[in-house]
């Protein structure tokens, strides 16, 4: 059988079931083979009863003491209780509910029992509801995988073996002989068949290094192919003339080393006869709009326009203001362009952009729309990079002869894994805060403070000033946290009555969302509840007190970003984390954030406490998705990674070798598929 063989010819699968595994997006034999497994069961290693760890999932070779006997406990709960003996230890089992048992288990025969070992208040060792099996059939790994109801794991097993056993010839390796050897990695075939069903620890090991080596290898090529498309073609918006100490004489305050550095780092590209390129990620508050604004003004002083684009509307707006506040006293012309404008003030800005009579556009999505045309399109920034997809980037590129493109994040990324998610990007940090911006004091308190906490935001509020309060965002069934929506309503008939109140949560419609924003922009609002859309938000000077309910449910970045949203203005700005969290991991969090201020410490502590999950949350957009690799743990292989892709690129930068075409056609396929939606 081959690889592009529809599945219901496997064995085992039929019409039926061909449909469960459509759901899992799993049609063909080659799919199904990369349908990995989520965890295994390590039956190969089996530990003696008097050496169980306790609390660990571990195997026992045992023999059946007595027959299980029957107990039937308050409530109709049936338990069935036997014993079992390797010899030289005693292990109780306990099952429930499971009247097959007495005829599943034999006295006096020996079977492999798998489970959770456990020692109770006497000392005596105990394990509930184990898996069991004869030894014969069971001494190996056993796979574990993402299931649905119509496909248990164990039918998923049984029809990937019966796969493997069907296929005609080894399966086809696309990693080219000297890659392959060089690093040590063992080949395609022996990957697929190890990762599913490994004959020991090591094997399993061997086959996720080669299967992980391939996502980054290919992610990588196709990032510095993207990079190296843009070095090698020119661009027709070269700049001739550096007007930066023109634009810092207008400013009202000096650029910080670290601001010029960036300014200076993306001339330099916008002058090479190449597309710029450029990353400039820089903590809240850093300054990343004068950085880009300083490039606005060099690229209008040189005849080409600007775009830049904005997440939402009311970003897009807050964006434009700070432009105009840069550019007033000159002849830098702005204009704003977003879905909600009428139709005659979009004909109007069109107009403007197509002859040439506005030099910057600040807008949403509606930039990249078709008919939006530019004279002379030679700048694009976009704003926090998490939003915008490469294929957005691209098409509003597009709008232009190569223009340059500088994106925006906020989000502090520790430098392996910039290189990783910024592949076709070069990169400037801004590692230094503006003179004049007040750390936001930080406290972590339980509870019981929250009278105190009311007390102390209504001072505020009695003053002019505003604050908001964060809640996580609730699954079903977590009665112990109170929803946003809960909150306000309570603190709206309780102790905040009387008070403005605004409401922000995500189900909420955008042009609603929009609304709050701006009426809390505009001081209308004294205190809004939110969710974590006000993560990435406006800039409202006049919001001095941020409190993070259940702190312990967000990770340290998030924590970080949404302290962001106060200290914006010229008051003293606080943030208090509200959590009766005991454990060492939510203390550990706590104290890194009333400690410092750094995002980059932040990152970094982020990354060693909480991993991959919560540092980026949702995966990037444009990206590929990847199934193994892990951005975060797999750090250390990503640098090996690299340093074989730009080998392989310096001997054939296109793939176009006749060896490299199976390679082209996987880079391909990986990057078409993060392309779609």
């Amino acid at each position: 059988m081959q690889l592009k063989a529809p599945i219901q010819y496997v064995k085992g699968v039929g019409p039926t079931r061909a449909e469960a595994f459509k759901k899992l997006s799993v049609t063909t034999v080659g799919a199904l083979l990369r349908y990995y497994p989520r965890a295994y069961e390590d039956w190969s290693r089996v530990v003696p009863i008097r050496e169980m760890p306790e609390n660990e999932t571990c195997c026992i070779r045992a023999t059946v003491c007595h027959q299980p006997t029957k107990i039937r406990v308050p409530g109709g709960l049936l338990l069935y209780k036997t014993s079992v003996t390797d010899g030289a230890g005693l292990l109780n089992l306990t099952f429930f509910n499971n009247k097959y048992i007495g005829n599943q288990l034999k006295e006096g025969e020996e079977y492999l029992f798998f489970g959770k070992a456990a020692y109770n208040k006497y000392g005596a060792r105990e394990m509930a509801s184990p898996l069991f099996q004869k030894p014969h059939s069971a001494h190996r790994i056993r796979p574990i995988y993402p299931s649905s109801a119509a496909l248990p794991s164990k039918t998923i097993e049984r029809c990937v073996q019966n796969a493997l056993d069907s296929l005609d010839a080894p399966i086809p390796d696309f990693l080219p002989e000297e890659v392959r050897t060089q690093n040590g990695l063992c080949t395609l075939d022996e990957a697929i068949r190890g990762i599913h069903f490994p004959s020991d620890n090591k094997t399993l090991e061997t086959a996720r290094r080669r299967l992980i080596f391939d996502e980054l290898f290919l992610l990588q090529l196709g990032l510095l192919q993207m990079k190296t498309r843009a070095q090698t073609h020119t661009t027709g918006c070269v700049v001739t003339r550096d007007e930066t100490q023109d634009f810092a004489a207008h400013l009202p305050f000096t650029m910080t080393n670290a601001q010029s550095r960036a300014v200076r780092e993306a001339v330099a590209d916008m002058r090479s006869g190449e597309p710029m390129n450029r990353l400039l990620q820089g903590d809240v508050g850093s300054g990343k709009t004068a950085v880009a604004a300083a490039l606005v003004y060099t690229a209008a002083a040189n005849g080409l326009q600007s775009a830049v684009m904005a997440p939402t509307e009311v970003l897009a707006e807050q964006h434009l203001r700070t432009f105009e506040n840069f550019f007033a006293g000159t002849n830098v012309r702005t204009a704003l362009l977003t879905g909600s404008m009428t139709a005659a003030e979009k004909r109007a800005v069109k107009a403007a952009l197509a002859d040439g009579s506005v030099q910057l556009a600040v807008g949403t999505h509606a930039l990249i729309q078709e008919d939006v045309d530019f004279k002379r399109l030679g700048l694009v920034v976009t704003d926090e990079q998490h939003r915008f997809g490469v294929a957005q980037r691209a098409t509003l590129a597009a709008k232009g002869d190569s223009p340059h493109i500088l994106v925006m994040s906020a989000t502090p990324i520790p430098r392996t894994l910039g290189l990783m998610l910024y592949g076709d990007l070069d990169v400037s940090v801004l590692d230094e805060l503006p003179p004049g911006r007040q750390p936001v004091e930080t406290y972590c308190v339980g509870t019981s403070y929250r009278p105190r906490i009311y007390n102390f935001l209504k001072k505020h509020i009695q003053k002019g000033l505003q604050g908001y309060i964060v809640c996580p965002l609730v699954e079903e069934g977590e009665s112990d946290l109170v929803p946003a929506q809960e909150y306000y309503a309570e603190l709206q008939n309780g102790a905040f009555r009387g008070y403005r109140l605004g409401l922000l949560h995500g189900r909420m419609k955008p042009k609603e969302k929009e609304k709050v924003m701006r009426a809390f922009a505009a001081g209308e609002i004294d205190l809004l509840v939110s969710t974590v859309v006000i993560e990435v938000g406006v800039d409202v000077p006049n919001a001095v007190v941020m409190v993070i309910e259940n702190a312990e449910r967000f990770g340290l970045s998030q924590l970080h970003q949404l302290r962001g949203r106060v200290g914006r203005g010229s008051e003293k700005s606080t943030c208090i984390l509200v959590s009766d969290a005991q454990n060492e991991e939510a203390k550990a969090r706590f104290n890194v954030l009333c400690e410092t201020t750094d995002g980059f410490k932040i990152a970094d502590a982020d990354l060693k406490l909480r991993g991959p999950g919560d540092f980026f949350g949702k995966r990037q957009h444009g990206l590929p998705a990847l199934r193994l690799a892990d951005l975060l743990r797999d750090t250390g292989l990503l640098v090996t990674v690299r340093r074989a892709a730009e080998q392989l690129l310096q001997t054939d930068p296109t793939l176009e070798m006749p060896e490299h075409a199976a390679l082209r056609k996987q880079t391909d396929k990986m990057f078409a598929a993060a392309s779609v939606g």
